[in-house]
């Protein structure tokens, strides 16, 4: 019972904070690349698999997928964004690397939370 409360506590924590909609979220990507600080305050590295999401708690991983080409892979948030509209999140060079998405410069994405 305890566990259940717990669940549905979290739940509705989460829906409060508008994250219900974050599984299966679709939209657009773009990437980025800069040498600076990212919001979380780590470094940004162009070339490791992270992200920026507007409302994702830093740390979380997401499984983004092109869904012009069917590849995907796993990101973890590290950074505040995208600021442009109708963005949905921001990769790093590297990821945008394996989504095959750098000749473009944006893709059409689906953007799914993995545990």
């Amino acid at each position: 019972m305890r566990t259940l409360i717990s669940v549905v506590a979290i739940t509705a924590a989460l829906a409060a904070l508008g994250m219900e909609a974050e599984a299966g979220q679709r939209g657009m990507a773009s990437y980025y690349g800069y040498h600076s600080k990212t919001a979380s305050g780590e470094m940004m590295n162009p070339n490791a698999m992270t992200a920026a999401h507007r409302t994702l708690p830093f740390g979380t991983r997401v499984r983004v997928t092109n869904t012009r080409t069917g590849r995907s892979v796993i990101v973890r948030i590290n950074d505040r964004g995208p600021f442009i509209r109708g963005r949905i999140i921001d990769v790093s060079t590297g990821a945008a690397r394996a989504l095959g998405m750098t000749g473009s410069g944006v893709a059409p994405v689906e953007v799914d939370v993995v545990s």
